[in-house]
């Protein structure tokens, strides 16, 4: 959420924050704090106010490093194991997309690939991009970094969706002794990546976008 801007000249940024306001993490409104040192609670849902997420930077990139840890076992590992009178196959996310594609069903194949691979990369890759942002005091693209984290909360709402599938198919695919679908170690890791991501993405706190909006402000008179 990009904090309210209660006015705005050419060049020129006023952000909630500057006029001396904080806007609650809970309803968006945006109200007067009692104080700079405790501001208090919000006056609409009774949240307490926050002006800033105390630590957000360093829980941020804590939860960002684990999850890239856990991002390479997860395409590594089996994700499904399937067992038949032949013997045990295991299938990784990438060998899931190879055998789809040759098979004839490329669409599905890229839907996999999409959302398995170049999606929690995509995250990892556009949080790291913002925090770094935000430590070097960036000035520029505030707007544009803002939808990219809105992006980022937005999709991660939808992550779980290939866990679902794998869990979904281990439910159905049980005709032992014939056959059985068992999920692999992937799984745990891939569930890993995308809790952690989405934790990351809430604990960082946009409003440290628009700080720097303040300090790059020319002061005029």
């Amino acid at each position: 959420m990009a904090p309210a801007r209660l006015g705005t000249g050419r060049g020129t940024v006023t952000t909630a924050a500057r006029a001396g306001l904080v806007s609650c993490e809970s309803c968006h409104l945006v109200s007067r704090p009692v104080s700079r040192a405790e501001p208090g609670f919000c006056p609409r849902c009774g949240e307490k106010l926050e002006s800033r997420r105390h630590g957000s930077i360093g829980t941020t990139w804590a939860l960002l490093i684990s999850a890239t840890i856990c991002y390479v076992p997860a395409n590594l590992l089996t994700v499904l194991d399937t067992t038949t009178p032949s013997g045990t196959d295991g299938d990784t996310i990438m060998g899931g997309v190879i055998y789809l594609y040759t098979s004839g069903s490329w669409p599905l194949a890229l839907v996999v690939l999409i959302a398995s691979v170049m999606i929690p990369l995509g995250k990892l890759v556009s949080l790291a991009y913002l925090l770094i942002s935000v430590q070097r005091g960036s000035a520029a693209s505030h707007r544009e970094r803002t939808r990219l984290y809105r992006i980022v909360v937005f999709i991660g709402r939808w992550s779980m969706l290939d866990v679902f599938v794998d869990t979904f198919t281990v439910a159905l695919v049980q005709l032992q002794p014939l056959m059985s679908v068992a999920p692999g170690p992937g799984v745990l890791f891939f569930a890993a990546v995308v809790v952690l991501t989405m934790l990351a993405a809430e604990s960082f706190d946009p409003r440290l976008i628009w700080d720097s909006a303040n300090k790059s402000e020319p002061k005029h008179g």
